[in-house]
């Protein structure tokens, strides 16, 4: 099957080229090499800052009637009736200063209350997820779909350890003891678009995280929903798109099990 994705607002195959283009501030080691702190465990290079520079101003120039959502200019007043662009211009930056080979740029568009395409580009190993909204999902041109897997004990489950708030460790982690003891086993790969991507091309059955910034979801919600899985927020409501959400991510068949423990946890935000 060829992939031959249509937009209404925009040309899908400019897009993806586009954040291609990308690579080569990425694999700039002096950018890489030039961090900074934020906050606890917190952090932004120049790769990070070049690449929302870039991007930003490619967008705007092909679509200047959509507005912008960056994680590296994170105060915005966004109208829900309107049309953005959100990007987390390396998701997973404490992974790529660490040479990991787990970081992406992930773009999602927002219109009116929906995410309608999504990428997440992880040049480290070369592979393209995509979706336009009805239009399926898609890596390095190859339609993609969550696995069969239906029991929590034979599912691989992916969590976010909220690094920024390590104060609520105990008891995070003491909820997540009682996932992991019941699935076959638990990943942690420090992007949160990378592991809705795994969700959504049968890598892994589920994904959970609290307090995820819209950037860190938005690209890779859309591409695990073409692929036939679901995500919320703990609480079983569709995501806010515009503002944090506690994420809940799976491939719908191990779905009940988690929302179960989930709802006599004691970590929601």
């Amino acid at each position: 099957m060829i992939m031959k994705l249509k937009h209404d607002t925009v040309d899908v195959d400019q897009i993806l080229s586009l954040v291609k283009e990308t690579d080569a501030i990425i694999f700039d080691e002096n950018s890489v090499q030039a961090v900074y702190e934020k906050g606890a465990a917190d952090y932004v290079t120049r790769v990070d800052m070049g690449v929302q520079r870039f991007l930003q101003e490619k967008l705007t120039q092909l679509t200047p009637s959509v507005g912008f959502i960056g994680e590296e200019q994170p105060r915005f007043r966004a109208d829900p009736q309107g049309s953005y662009w959100i990007l987390d211009p390396i998701d997973g930056t404490t992974n790529l200063i660490h040479h990991y080979g787990m970081s992406a740029v992930s773009l999602g568009l927002y219109e009116k209350g929906k995410i309608t395409f999504g990428t997440v580009y992880n040049p480290f190993r070369g592979e393209y997820f995509c979706a336009v909204k009805g239009q399926g999902a898609w890596l390095n041109g190859k339609r993609i779909r969550v696995s069969e897997t239906g029991r929590l004990d034979h599912a691989l489950v992916s969590y976010g350890s909220s690094p920024y708030e390590k104060e609520r460790a105990h008891d995070l982690f003491a909820f997540y003891e009682q996932i992991f003891v019941r699935c076959a086993d638990f990943r942690r790969c420090g992007s949160a678009a990378l592991d809705l991507c795994y969700v959504a091309c049968g890598r892994q059955e589920a994904y959970l995280e609290q307090n995820l910034k819209p950037w860190d979801y938005a690209a890779g919600a859309l591409i695990l929903q073409e692929a036939g899985g679901r995500i919320s927020d703990w609480g079983g409501r569709e995501l806010p798109w515009l503002e944090n959400g506690d994420v809940l991510a799976t491939n719908g068949r191990v779905e009940g099990e988690l929302r179960s423990l989930l709802s006599g946890g004691n970590c929601f935000s």
